[in-house]
């Protein structure tokens, strides 16, 4: 066995099983008590990339839950700028399609079943009228918050890729392949977009309330999502979410999440149903 210095050869001769043994007992010890130290201090390493680590579990409440909570996250429908290949940001322009209104309209049947005490959604167009056509028939709140607005893409916003890559070829590589080092005037819309989405997940786990549907972006759900399981925005295009996926969380007292489901679209291609 590598680095006991024992042949196992010595187990043919009687009596040497109980010394490899004691030498099997002290080399594993060892392995144990070596922990790896930097500068004399033990590295202690995340069990799952940040969310849990040995500290605990990353909270996205300042206070305890009145209870724990499941929030279904849902990406607008197909807008007019999606179709055209345009870059959308905060823009109220984008508006949604006949292709998108439909999409909403599976994604209302899809959770025919699920009970919601809240709908929140993002104020931009796409997203409010994908809300309204979700919401339509329940009496519940709609509740419209500007923390889960767009990212803001400065002159980008209404540029279609192809113009935006041939016309700022650094800075759209920069959006694209580096993502939280993006910034226009020395601003970095996706590191604020982070800052948005924790105070959305405040906003909203502060409310009454067991269930709640959210209505919104791509990129803020990407935040969103990373947020609740402790990721920076280096990891911003970790995630993808389509038109109409649907994605779960759930939330223990302590507001420490659970992902339950990503990007859920079954419902985009089939009548299917949620339990």
């Amino acid at each position: 066995m590598p680095g006991t210095g024992l042949d196992f050869r010595c187990l043919r001769q009687a009596g040497h099983l109980e010394t490899l043994m004691r030498r099997l007992t002290i080399v594993a010890q060892d392995s144990i008590n070596n922990v790896p130290t930097r500068n004399g201090t033990e590295i202690h390493f995340p069990v799952t990339g940040g969310a849990y680590d040995f500290r605990g579990a990353t909270s996205l409440s300042d206070e305890l839950l009145s209870s724990s909570k499941r929030v279904t996250l849902l990406r607008h429908g197909l807008s007019s700028w999606n179709e055209e290949s345009r870059i959308q940001g905060s823009s109220n322009l984008s508006v949604l399609t006949e292709i998108g209104a439909k999409q909403a309209e599976k994604c209302r049947d899809s959770l025919v079943n699920i009970k919601f005490d809240i709908c929140f959604s993002s104020p931009i167009s796409r997203a409010k009228s994908t809300a309204d056509l979700i919401w339509l028939g329940r009496k519940q709140p709609l509740v419209f918050l500007d923390s889960l607005k767009e990212a803001h893409l400065f002159f980008l916003e209404g540029m279609t890729n192809a113009d935006a890559k041939k016309n700022f070829p650094e800075l759209y590589n920069t959006w694209r392949e580096d993502p939280s080092n993006f910034n226009v005037y020395g601003v970095y819309p996706i590191r604020k977009l982070w800052d948005a989405a924790r105070e959305a997940w405040r906003e909203i786990l502060s409310m009454p309330g067991e269930s709640f549907l959210v209505v919104t972006h791509k990129s803020i759900l990407r935040a969103l999502i990373c947020t609740a399981l402790g990721l920076s925005p280096e990891r911003f295009r970790a995630i993808d979410i389509n038109n109409g996926g649907i994605s779960v969380f759930t939330f223990n007292k302590k507001g420490e999440a659970m992902l339950q489901s990503l990007n859920m679209t079954a419902h985009m291609y089939s009548s299917y149903i949620y339990q």
